[in-house]
């Protein structure tokens, strides 16, 4: 009996040490369980932040192409309007620097008498069939270049009343057969010959002297008329606003 209660103590101490490791290890296993999830959670995190950035930057380098496309457009857009217009797939010019401030007096289809006239004196009556472009009394001395409006082939090239110096030229409008007519030019200035080629853009001589057999005694500007149809009509009016039909209005092509 003298040995009963200190092997009952070595037991308890036994069991104790046991249950002590035990917990130890349980705990151990624990921390590792919850570091490898705190790991892959970190982990998780940190690869959907990289997404979203990697998305935020794709979605910024998408603006910016969309804005310099954008403005891209839209300078090539300026560039268009100052050079030309593309009218039913046909590149047409301005006749003349600055030609809308340039329609003040006497646009397409006005009805003109001598009593009512913008300009005085008048010796003209009835419906305009195509548009004047005035100059400037600064250009009175000046040499003021014309421009064809279209490609096509010169038909006309002479004095005619009204007028005087006229050039006319074919042409294919919005898919129409078409004539232009230029006139109140120095005819001397016109390089080009009946039957040759012209495209748009190209210059076709300077307007003549106002007040003087260049313009057959008119004021120095241009008169700019598109007649539809391969014929050639010189009328500068006619009668009846019905007969307009026969013209294309200039203005509306600018």
């Amino acid at each position: 009996m003298k040995f009963f209660w200190p092997i009952i103590i070595i037991i308890i101490l036994a069991v104790g040490l046991v249950l002590v490791f035990t917990h130890q290890s349980s705990t151990g296993n624990v921390n590792i369980v919850n570091n490898n999830l705190n790991s892959k959670a970190v982990q998780n995190l940190n690869t959907s932040n990289i997404n979203q950035a990697d998305n935020l930057n794709q979605t910024i380098v998408n603006e910016s192409i969309a804005n310099q496309n954008q403005n891209s457009n839209s300078n090539q857009g300026v560039i268009n309007q100052n050079k030309n217009v593309n009218f039913g797939f046909v590149e047409i010019n301005l006749p003349i620097s600055n030609a809308k401030s340039r329609i003040t007096k006497k646009p397409f289809g006005i009805y003109i008498t001598p009593k009512n006239s913008p300009v005085q004196p008048e010796k003209f009556s009835g419906y305009h069939t195509g548009v004047d472009f005035e100059t400037l009394a600064a250009e009175a001395d000046v040499e003021v270049p014309i421009i064809a409006i279209a490609n096509g082939k010169v038909l006309v090239k002479q004095f005619v009343s009204g007028y005087g110096g006229v050039l006319i030229q074919s042409a294919t409008i919005n898919n129409q057969a078409v004539t232009i007519l230029y006139g109140h030019l120095k005819l001397a200035s016109i390089n080009l010959k009946v039957g040759q080629q012209i495209r748009a853009g190209d210059k076709i001589g300077i307007l003549g002297k106002g007040f003087s057999s260049e313009t057959d005694g008119e004021r120095k500007h241009l008169h700019l008329g598109i007649h539809l149809g391969a014929s050639i009509n010189y009328r500068g009016y006619v009668s009846t606003q019905s007969q307009l039909s026969g013209w294309l209005d200039a203005q509306k092509l600018f």
